[in-house]
């Protein structure tokens, strides 16, 4: 394989994460619980750093990497917080 095609799979890997993370939207905005929103924000956060990792081989840019594993801190953090402030306004069954 050359690396242009190599280029071009990676490139419409993240295409197609793209379009993933808009049908996830979904679920995150109208999921009928809040547990259902809260794991939808999370799967998006993932897929975020799945497509800057993608963006990143596939453009040949390595700072993606560095701004993808900020992103899967800050989404796991994001995780942490929600999750503690639904349980403690007793939102989990």
């Amino acid at each position: 394989m050359t690396a242009e095609l190599l280029d071009d799979i990676f490139l419409a890997t993240a295409a197609i994460f793209v379009l993933l993370a808009i049908a996830m939207l979904y679920r995150a905005v109208a999921g009928p619980t809040t547990q259902d929103r809260v794991l939808a924000v999370n799967v998006l956060g993932t897929n975020t750093v799945v497509i800057l990792a993608l963006l990143a081989a596939g453009l040949g840019q390595p700072w993606f990497l560095d701004i993808a594993l900020i992103y899967a801190l800050l989404n796991f953090l994001m995780a942490v917080a929600i999750s503690k402030f639904t349980v403690e306004r007793g939102g989990v069954l």
